[in-house]
């Protein structure tokens, strides 16, 4: 059985609450859950110490017997110094796209251009 440490959503709507919970990878994300582990409340404050409360111990617990965080869960045990978590780094997806680089040599053509054309007429 795969397991997985990851949200389930609480509250209500448009005041979201989730809790920190290890759960069977197949499950609802907000259905049967095997154990709370937590609980991050995103409505607080990000300097509130209540806004991500972690069960450390049983986390430590489930991740050695093969639970995997979810890639949020896995920030939050980061922060907390659970867990590592590397940081993403994707410079390709900053560039502009073929066309928005086509535009702007097209633009910067023009530009030398008109530069040239003026200084020719002087």
């Amino acid at each position: 059985m795969a397991l997985k440490i990851r949200l389930a959503r609480g509250g209500s709507k448009k005041r979201p609450y989730y809790h920190v919970v290890l759960a069977d990878a197949r499950s609802p994300r907000d259905g049967r859950f095997l154990e709370n582990l937590g609980s991050w409340n995103p409505m607080l404050s990000k300097d509130d110490e209540k806004r991500v409360q972690l069960n450390g111990e049983r986390i430590k617990h489930w991740l050695d017997q093969g639970a995997l965080p979810t890639d949020r869960v896995l920030r939050f045990l980061d922060e907390a110094g659970i867990s590592k978590r590397e940081t993403r780094n994707n410079p390709v997806k900053a560039k502009p796209g073929k066309k928005a680089q086509e535009r702007a040599a097209e633009k910067a053509q023009k530009a030398a251009d008109a530069a040239e054309a003026a200084a020719s007429a002087e």
